[in-house]
């Protein structure tokens, strides 16, 4: 009798629990969908620290957070919206041991699609991840992409890579959709590569189809194949952005009837909440592996609703999975023998400097400001070239970096050899080699201001673009017009006093291999108004497609990388030097209404709105003129 008063009670709590409970409950006939997702882990395998020392992060947490929503969710799905590499030193086996991959397939991804940063290391370096992804005989991931290609045979571009890059798709399974059934569900899921992901993968060999309309003709085809309760989600690499006119995402949704869900990557997004289009949910749960989103919807005839959203951080409470632990522990000595060893180190966690600073976190970092850790950066770059060329060396004038290409920071301590490779992980170089190196080009002194404009006018709406230098110093009103805003500039001699920047001449300049390749996406990002053409010693432009000819090399014609330029001045440093305890004075507002300063130096575009202004002006007073005149022939009358 105890014993069926007992279960009375629980099945009475149990049907209280769910009627206060929507995740619990489906819909009276109906069904429920569950989605577990992830986006831009970037080779994060470990967790990390930030620069206030917390914990967040890694496949081992979250393998003990997916295991605990899949014992309440058992017919969840698990994707991930791509950018799965580059960012750790993980990164540098990408090619030849996929172990990006092959930890997604041990942690229980069921679909993944491509990011701008998996063509890193160019078209042949994703065909060989792929081969030896397929190699391990290890479970993997389904990829989709339905929209981002190499050149077919006889098409302009293609080549042994393109090839390489086929076969690789078509032994991997690569398709444009997959249809995954769990729980009497269809989960059809499909890839789609945003516009903004292309413009940041320069060497990619890839041909970008209109990610809209490809979406529609991948979506009507999911509706007339596939049967049954159905749930169409997209894993984009697109984005969303504070502008829903730029975001891509949100045009996507507005556009494309018929996605249920997109999981939104590339950049970096945040969302507490689904954004909801056009009965499309948009859902991101950050970088990294901070947190694991979960969406749950009722599914009731052929209406989907929400009834679960949560981003469940992954953090310092979370007990690692101790399986998958010691496997990615075993992969740091992989790494240390077959990539650290190059470069004389001998520890993934070998310790190189010490930094008793603290210096900005990446999100401080899209704040335009003068950065410390861009102006170490910068030095680094501007130190190893000195040292590579010793007796030979050619004055450097301007070195730089951009908010774009750095990856991470540094939090007060020790630095150790995987910390600074973290900040700058990115790309591979000529010789094969991972990590950008660094070039040397000549720009004009026009050339130059119009870099300083960029910063100034472009930050603003694109944080990445904000750049980090030496050599220089410049001043800007960020109440002036857009590309006018830059008051004063001056180059900062090595004895410290300026000298004035002179149009036609050229200076020398030292940048990472991507930024030099951005170099030619300045007249597009502003509209034709500013250019900066990089050029060889003796004025020639340069073509941007060519920089890998002016890579720079050590006196053992080694290429040098910037993550390598940047470890080793640490190294000679010791302790950070008390420079970077703050800014220098290398780049500063000053912000002004005062007319005089807003027009003082107008350029041609500020000339062109006041004229404009004037004559709205000048129209305005003269159509009260003539209302003014009508009414008083009016009242005479």
């Amino acid at each position: 009798m105890k014993k069926v008063r007992f279960f009375g009670l629980l099945m009475a709590l149990l049907i209280a629990v769910s009627a206060f409970c929507p995740a619990m409950a489906a819909p009276e006939g109906g069904r429920q969908a569950t989605i577990l997702f992830t986006h831009d882990m970037h080779s994060h395998l470990m967790s990390a620290t930030d620069e206030s020392g917390a914990s967040y992060g890694g496949y081992a947490k979250l393998k003990t957070v997916i295991d605990g929503q899949k014992a309440l969710h058992p017919d969840a799905l698990l994707v991930d919206g791509g950018d799965i590499a580059m960012g750790t030193l993980f990164q540098t086996a990408f090619s030849t041991d996929a172990t990006e991959l092959r930890i997604m397939g041990a942690t229980g991804y069921d679909v993944t699609t491509f990011g701008n940063h998996e063509y890193d290391y160019r078209a042949q370096g994703l065909a060989d991840m792929l081969n030896a992804a397929l190699d391990s005989g290890e479970p993997l991931p389904q990829i989709v992409e339905a929209n981002y290609f190499p050149p077919l045979q006889g098409q302009e571009g293609y080549g042994a890579d393109s090839q390489a890059v086929w076969d690789a798709f078509e032994r991997y399974g690569v398709k444009e959709y997959t249809v995954i059934e769990r729980g009497g569900v269809n989960f059809a899921v499909f890839g789609i590569f945003g516009h903004d992901a292309d413009d940041c993968a320069p060497m990619s060999g890839m041909i970008l189809q209109d990610p809209v309309e490809t979406a529609k003709e991948v979506v009507a085809k999911i509706q007339a194949e596939v049967d049954g309760p159905r749930v169409i989600v997209c894993l984009s690499h697109s984005g969303t952005t504070d502008n829903p006119k730029t975001s891509e995402d949100e045009i996507l949704a507005e556009k494309v009837d018929g996605i249920d869900v997109i999981v939104s990557g590339h950049t970096h997004t945040t969302l507490d909440q689904p954004i909801k289009v056009n009965d499309t949910y948009i859902v991101s749960c950050g970088e990294y592996s901070k947190n694991l989103g979960v969406i749950t919807l009722d599914m009731s005839g052929d209406s989907l609703t929400l009834a679960d959203y949560e981003l469940i951080a992954i953090d310092s409470s979370v007990a690692e999975d101790k399986e998958l632990a010691e496997r990615i522990d075993g992969y740091k000595d992989l790494v240390a023998e077959s990539y650290l060893s190059q470069f004389g180190y001998t520890d993934y966690d070998q310790v190189i400097g010490y930094n008793p600073y603290e210096f900005d976190s990446l999100s401080q970092l899209n704040e335009h400001k003068e950065a410390t850790l861009g102006n170490l950066i910068a030095d680094s770059y501007l130190w190893a070239v000195q040292q590579a060329e010793g007796d030979s060396y050619v004055p450097v004038d301007f070195a730089l970096t951009a908010n774009g290409v750095i990856r991470e920071s540094f939090a007060v301590g020790d630095i150790t050899v995987s910390d600074v490779f973290n900040v700058s992980s990115l790309g591979i170089g000529a010789d094969g080699v991972p990590g950008y190196p660094l070039i040397s080009v000549y720009i004009t002194g026009e050339d130059l201001k119009n870099a300083f404009e960029v910063d100034a006018s472009v930050t603003s709406i694109m944080s990445a673009a904000q750049l980090y230098f030496t050599g220089m110093t410049f001043e800007y009103n960020p109440n002036r017009m857009i590309f006018n805003k830059v008051t004063d500039c001056a180059q900062v001699l090595p004895d410290g006093t300026l000298a004035e920047i002179e149009n036609d001449k050229l200076y020398r300049v030292v940048t990472g291999l991507y930024c030099g390749q951005m170099l030619g996406a300045v007249e597009g990002k502003t509209f034709g108004i500013l250019n900066i053409a990089p050029r060889d010693a003796n004025g020639n432009e340069i073509d941007t497609a060519d920089l890998e000819s002016y890579i720079i090399h050590d006196q053992n014609g080694r290429e040098i990388k910037e993550w390598y330029a940047l470890a080793s001045y640490i190294e000679d440093m010791g302790t950070m030097d008390q420079r970077y305890a703050g800014p220098e004075g290398r780049k500063v507002a000053q912000p002004s209404w005062n007319p005089v300063k807003l027009l003082k130096g107008a350029n041609f575009i500020t000339l062109i709105v006041l004229a404009v202004i004037i004559i709205l002006i000048v129209v305005i007073v003269l159509i009260i003129r003539a209302v003014v005149r009508k009414v008083r022939k009016k009242k005479r009358k």
